[in-house]
């Protein structure tokens, strides 16, 4: 029975995540399938990949071939690394320790790459944040400035117009006193 290790897919429409598992290769993409042995969320930044290297690495080594999109996972995870490292165990290249040591190495420096990535995503992130804040801050700013501009306008305007209104009351009374002796 031939076997390949794929994706299973998952989700709604327009926000899919896969399932890595083992799957007899006349099966159907999302039918029936031997084993699961991961998952796969391209939804997030950067994506989530959760593989059992151990089961991975278990079918590997019986057979089972990856689709391409699977290998690129698999690699990206270490799995395909570590298979490699153990057929140089298996032909004499070096021992168990040294490729222990090079995958925990591979590893660290995996880690600190995803570390960083996502370290610049948070802080693009926060950055973008902060910009939408002082620009509205700005907006907001420019808004109580033409409002206190408009309300000083109305405010002369009106004391104008009492000026003038008390100034018309003045002159009035003055220009009746002389007619009225």
């Amino acid at each position: 029975m031939a076997v390949k290790i794929r994706l299973a897919r998952h989700g709604r429409k327009g926000y899919a995540f896969y399932h890595i598992v083992v799957a007899d290769v006349r099966a159907p993409r999302d039918g029936k399938f031997i084993e699961r042995i991961g998952s796969y969320n391209p939804n997030t930044n950067p994506a989530t990949v959760e593989i059992d290297t151990d089961a991975a690495l278990r079918w590997l080594a019986n057979g089972a071939q990856p689709t391409d999109t699977a290998r690129s996972l698999l690699s990206r995870e270490g799995v395909m690394l570590k298979k490699h490292l153990l057929e140089g165990v298996k032909k004499g290249a070096f021992d168990e320790a040294t490729a222990e040591k090079k995958y925990a190495d591979w590893k660290e420096q995996k880690a600190q790459k995803l570390a960083a990535i996502s370290g610049k995503v948070a802080s693009d992130k926060a950055a973008a944040a902060k910009a939408l804040l002082e620009q509205e801050a700005k907006i907001c700013a420019d808004r109580a400035e033409a409002i206190a501009k408009k309300k000083a306008e109305a405010e002369a305007a009106k004391a104008a117009a009492e000026a003038e209104a008390a100034a018309a009351t003045e002159a009035e009374p003055a220009a009746e006193a002389p007619a009225a002796e």
